[in-house]
Protein backbone atom coordinates (compact mmCIF):
# COMPACT_ATOMS: atom_id res chain seq x y z
CA UNK A 1 0.00 0.00 0.00
CA UNK A 2 2.81 1.84 1.13
CA UNK A 3 4.74 1.67 -2.50
CA UNK A 4 1.07 2.40 -4.32
CA UNK A 5 0.81 5.92 -2.43
CA UNK A 6 4.44 6.47 -3.42
CA UNK A 7 3.61 5.66 -7.29
CA UNK A 8 0.76 7.60 -7.20
CA UNK A 9 2.74 10.31 -5.46
CA UNK A 10 5.68 10.12 -8.36
CA UNK A 11 3.14 10.20 -10.90
CA UNK A 12 1.44 13.21 -9.92
CA UNK A 13 4.81 15.42 -9.20
CA UNK A 14 5.89 14.19 -12.74
CA UNK A 15 2.60 14.92 -14.70
CA UNK A 16 2.52 18.66 -13.09
CA UNK A 17 6.22 19.19 -14.15
CA UNK A 18 5.26 18.24 -17.66
CA UNK A 19 1.95 20.22 -17.73
CA UNK A 20 3.74 23.25 -16.41
CA UNK A 21 6.41 22.75 -19.07
CA UNK A 22 4.01 22.80 -21.75
CA UNK A 23 2.44 26.00 -20.68
CA UNK A 24 5.35 27.32 -20.01
CA UNK A 25 6.26 27.36 -23.96
CA UNK A 26 3.26 29.71 -24.35
CA UNK A 27 4.15 32.68 -21.84
CA UNK A 28 7.38 33.02 -24.11
CA UNK A 29 6.85 35.58 -25.96
CA UNK A 30 9.05 34.78 -28.58
CA UNK A 31 7.88 31.35 -29.61
CA UNK A 32 5.81 32.13 -31.67
CA UNK A 33 7.88 34.73 -33.68
CA UNK A 34 7.66 33.60 -37.52
CA UNK A 35 11.08 33.02 -39.56
CA UNK A 36 13.33 35.24 -39.91
CA UNK A 37 17.15 36.26 -39.84
CA UNK A 38 19.04 38.09 -36.66
CA UNK A 39 21.87 39.74 -39.13
CA UNK A 40 22.14 41.07 -42.74
CA UNK A 41 23.04 38.84 -45.41
CA UNK A 42 27.00 38.21 -46.11
CA UNK A 43 26.04 38.38 -49.96
CA UNK A 44 22.61 40.10 -51.18
CA UNK A 45 23.30 38.92 -54.76
CA UNK A 46 23.59 35.31 -53.79
CA UNK A 47 19.86 35.53 -52.83
CA UNK A 48 16.71 35.11 -55.61
CA UNK A 49 16.16 39.02 -56.64
CA UNK A 50 13.07 40.62 -55.43
CA UNK A 51 10.33 40.84 -58.32
CA UNK A 52 10.83 44.24 -60.68
CA UNK A 53 10.44 46.16 -63.86
CA UNK A 54 8.17 44.22 -66.18
CA UNK A 55 7.45 41.63 -63.49
CA UNK A 56 5.51 43.79 -61.90
CA UNK A 57 2.46 43.76 -64.22
CA UNK A 58 -0.43 41.63 -65.00
CA UNK A 59 -3.39 40.06 -62.87
CA UNK A 60 -1.65 40.49 -59.91
CA UNK A 61 -0.89 43.99 -59.77
CA UNK A 62 -3.62 45.70 -60.36
CA UNK A 63 -2.97 48.26 -58.23
CA UNK A 64 -0.50 50.96 -58.12
CA UNK A 65 0.58 50.28 -54.43
CA UNK A 66 1.16 46.44 -55.25
CA UNK A 67 4.16 48.12 -57.81
CA UNK A 68 5.09 50.19 -54.99
CA UNK A 69 5.65 47.74 -52.71
CA UNK A 70 7.69 45.87 -54.31
CA UNK A 71 9.51 49.07 -55.10
CA UNK A 72 10.20 49.77 -51.92
CA UNK A 73 10.87 45.92 -50.35
CA UNK A 74 13.63 46.44 -53.61
CA UNK A 75 15.11 49.61 -51.52
CA UNK A 76 15.70 47.62 -48.71
CA UNK A 77 16.03 44.23 -49.37
CA UNK A 78 18.41 43.38 -46.21
CA UNK A 79 16.10 44.72 -44.05
CA UNK A 80 13.43 42.67 -44.74
CA UNK A 81 15.32 39.74 -44.94
CA UNK A 82 16.03 40.59 -41.10
CA UNK A 83 12.19 40.27 -40.37
CA UNK A 84 9.39 37.94 -39.80
CA UNK A 85 6.18 37.64 -41.83
CA UNK A 86 3.30 37.46 -39.66
CA UNK A 87 1.21 36.16 -42.39
CA UNK A 88 2.98 32.76 -41.11
CA UNK A 89 4.18 32.48 -45.10
CA UNK A 90 6.99 30.79 -43.51
CA UNK A 91 4.84 27.40 -42.25
CA UNK A 92 3.15 27.73 -45.33
CA UNK A 93 5.31 28.48 -48.02
CA UNK A 94 9.03 27.47 -46.43
CA UNK A 95 9.78 31.41 -46.14
CA UNK A 96 13.14 31.80 -44.07
CA UNK A 97 12.10 36.05 -43.78
CA UNK A 98 9.80 38.96 -44.76
CA UNK A 99 11.43 39.43 -47.86
CA UNK A 100 11.07 36.04 -48.88
CA UNK A 101 7.38 37.33 -49.74
CA UNK A 102 8.88 39.84 -52.50
CA UNK A 103 10.76 36.91 -54.45
CA UNK A 104 7.82 36.03 -55.96
CA UNK A 105 3.70 37.09 -56.10
CA UNK A 106 3.09 36.40 -52.71
CA UNK A 107 3.52 40.08 -51.75
CA UNK A 108 1.05 41.05 -53.73
CA UNK A 109 -1.49 38.99 -52.70
CA UNK A 110 -1.38 39.33 -49.07
CA UNK A 111 -2.46 42.27 -47.17
CA UNK A 112 -0.05 41.44 -44.28
CA UNK A 113 3.16 40.94 -46.15
CA UNK A 114 2.22 44.29 -48.08
CA UNK A 115 1.76 46.25 -45.27
CA UNK A 116 4.98 44.85 -43.68
CA UNK A 117 6.81 45.48 -46.40
CA UNK A 118 5.86 49.23 -46.58
CA UNK A 119 6.45 49.90 -42.99
CA UNK A 120 9.52 47.90 -43.08
CA UNK A 121 11.01 50.85 -45.57
CA UNK A 122 9.31 53.76 -43.87
CA UNK A 123 10.56 53.05 -40.76
CA UNK A 124 14.00 52.26 -42.54
CA UNK A 125 13.81 55.74 -44.34
CA UNK A 126 13.32 57.28 -40.49
CA UNK A 127 16.72 55.76 -39.01
CA UNK A 128 15.38 52.86 -37.43
CA UNK A 129 17.60 49.55 -37.24
CA UNK A 130 16.17 46.11 -37.99
CA UNK A 131 15.78 45.04 -35.02
CA UNK A 132 13.91 47.52 -33.88
CA UNK A 133 11.60 47.57 -36.87
CA UNK A 134 11.49 43.97 -36.47
CA UNK A 135 10.22 44.43 -32.56
CA UNK A 136 7.98 47.16 -33.14
CA UNK A 137 6.14 44.64 -36.74
CA UNK A 138 5.96 41.93 -33.31
CA UNK A 139 3.63 44.07 -31.59
CA UNK A 140 1.28 44.71 -34.77
CA UNK A 141 2.79 48.48 -35.56
CA UNK A 142 2.64 47.39 -39.27
CA UNK A 143 -1.17 46.88 -39.00
CA UNK A 144 -1.82 50.73 -39.18
CA UNK A 145 -0.03 51.01 -43.03
CA UNK A 146 -2.93 51.90 -45.18
CA UNK A 147 -2.06 50.46 -48.78
CA UNK A 148 -4.24 52.12 -51.00
CA UNK A 149 -1.88 55.13 -49.61
CA UNK A 150 1.75 53.61 -51.04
Amino acid sequence: MKRFRSFRWAVAILLSVATAASYAQWMNPSYDVPAYHPSAPLKISSLPPILSGNQLTGPNFRYSWQVHVYQKAAKVSSVLYQLPCYCRCDRELGHTSLRSCFEGLHGSECSTCAKEGAYAYEQTKLGKTPAQIRAAIEHGAFQSVVLENE
